[in-house]
């Protein structure tokens, strides 16, 4: 099982975030939001064995629940600190969301994104009115860049997650979850540096202390396993994930001890699960979701018995570069088994390529794409390889597939 769980359990200690502060927050941003839907899921009710809601953050305003931690962050300066402007760092949503927030009121905002950020994101961040600049090559070498720049400007730091009013603000979805479901029994939350947890996890066990709340980080970009064992924040050496929205290297100091006090476990999920997630949301639930905001998705499909339902996971963000849309669901095809590429090797004679796709035609596989392969000096000269994409029902019936092309012959070659 991909997924394992690192559990905390009861608060200790008052945490630094109060549920007043986030229903002072959710005043705060009354006209500026929108209280997003909850969708039900019945494929993911059905492998839970009850009612699974999703949270559509991505459905909120600039794409994503970063938009309620910036507003609130933001409409708290000072004049002298709002007039001095503000700067951020982050992979896009934070971004957009402080980009926004500025333009909202009437503010000048500096983002530095990672070198390689997605080009949506990036142009989206400017069409909010936000000067950007490139640092690094991840949202930590940004952050010291901004932070830098902030010294230097006097620009007004908005952290992405630091900072008690960021966790209030996106506490706020809490609030709401508990009004839309109030029989729910589990949240889920797609986690990085722990803001939008620790805002939901303050909201929820204030009402309800008996929810179960579960963070979901990319395995490849786990930071709060190892820091919860070790009782503080502790960075990862590297990270490497299609999720950038949650590729944080390090907890926050704020979230971490609201998340180590009130949050009941920490959940990773592989590539491959969200994958798996976004191909689902996109095919049954009709949702655009970006691979961070899937997270919650790839738990309950990795370890659907480990979450007691009625379920909701938030779906945090749905801004995803277009061309990172087709690589991943390609990849989520050929995870579940629908899609399948290799090499098949055939001897360079008329008629051998017409059998070999009668074969697949037989196997009842779609073709999706062909193409011949002269030039490798592993094949004889009388071979050819043809390299084929072929569009299947499923694993069982990719298994089919490829059992009769063996059986009638054919060498396959993969990767």
């Amino acid at each position: 099982m991909n997924a394992h769980v690192i559990g905390s359990g009861p608060a200790e200690r008052p945490a630094t975030v109060t549920v007043e502060d986030i229903r002072a927050a959710r005043e705060l941003l009354r006209g500026v939001i929108r209280d997003t839907p909850v969708q039900g899921s019945q494929p993911l009710g059905e492998r839970v064995g009850g009612p699974v809601w999703l949270k559509c953050e991505n459905l909120q305003r600039a794409g994503s629940f970063k938009i309620r931690g910036a507003y609130t962050r933001i409409a708290r300066l000072s004049p002298d600190e709002a007039a001095r402007g503000v700067v951020a760092a982050s992979a896009g949503n934070h971004a957009q969301g402080v980009a926004l927030a500025a333009s909202l009121r009437g503010l000048r905002s500096t983002v530095f994104m990672p070198e390689g950020a997605p080009i949506p994101k990036v142009e989206a961040t400017r069409a909010y009115g936000a000067r950007v600049r490139f640092h690094g090559h991840a949202v930590d070498e940004a952050l010291v860049a901004a932070q830098a720049f902030a010294e230097e400007t006097g620009a007004v730091f908005v952290h992405p997650f630091d900072h008690p009013d960021i966790v209030a603000g996106q506490g706020t979805v809490g609030l709401e979850i508990l009004e839309q479901v109030p029989d729910v029994r589990t949240v889920v939350v797609c986690t990085g540096g722990g803001g939008l947890l620790a805002g939901i996890a303050t909201a929820v066990k204030a009402v309800r202390p008996e929810v179960r709340v579960v963070g979901v980080q990319a395995e490849d970009a786990a930071a709060y396993p190892g820091s919860l064992a070790a009782g503080h924040p502790v960075p990862v050496p590297a990270m490497a994930t299609m999720a950038d929205g949650i590729a944080v290297g390090c907890p926050g100091q704020v979230p971490f001890a609201i998340v180590r006090d009130l949050v009941d476990g920490i959940a990773t999920v592989s590539e491959e699960s969200l994958s798996r997630a976004m191909l689902l949301t996109l095919e049954r639930a009709k949702l655009v979701v970006e691979p961070a905001g899937v997270a919650g998705v790839a738990a309950l499909l990795d370890a659907p018995e480990a979450y007691e339902p009625p379920v909701v996971v938030v779906l945090s963000g749905g801004n995803i570069d277009p061309l990172l849309l087709m690589r991943v669901l390609r990849h989520g095809l050929a995870v579940a088994g629908r899609f399948l590429s290799f090499r098949a090797r055939i001897t360079d004679r008329p008629g051998a390529l017409v059998r070999l796709l009668a074969e697949v035609a037989a196997a009842d596989a779609s073709v999706l794409e062909v193409e011949h392969v002269r030039t490798d000096p592993r094949l004889r000269v009388e071979e050819v390889e043809v390299a084929l994409q072929l569009e299947t029902r499923g694993a069982e019936h990719r298994d089919e597939v490829l059992s009769r092309l063996r059986g009638a012959g054919y060498t396959l070659v993969f990767g």
